[in-house]
């Protein structure tokens, strides 16, 4: 199991465009990969569970994953969400 925390950059935060690109992504990898905000968890390759945690801009995250490629995943999306998903 790999997690890294992260603070979402983005003033809106993981609202739709972002949230979808943000799957995307966690899509890429075998690995189970989870977004825990307090104390919620939810599977990060689940757009209603993603956008269920109600993330805005500021808000410090946990990404959270487990497989074979956990280290990958957990780092690829760290770095989107550092990049600020381009807004």
């Amino acid at each position: 199991m790999y997690v890294k925390e992260v603070t979402v950059q983005n003033h809106v935060g993981l609202h739709a465009r972002p949230a979808t690109f943000f799957i995307q992504k966690a899509n890429e990898f075998k690995s189970s990969i989870w977004v825990e905000k307090e104390e919620r968890r939810v599977n990060a390759k689940s757009l209603l569970g993603v956008l269920s945690l109600g993330i805005v801009g500021g808000t410090t995250i946990k990404i959270i994953a487990d497989g074979s490629d956990e280290q990958q995943s957990v780092e690829a999306l760290v770095k989107l969400i550092d990049s600020g998903f381009a807004e």
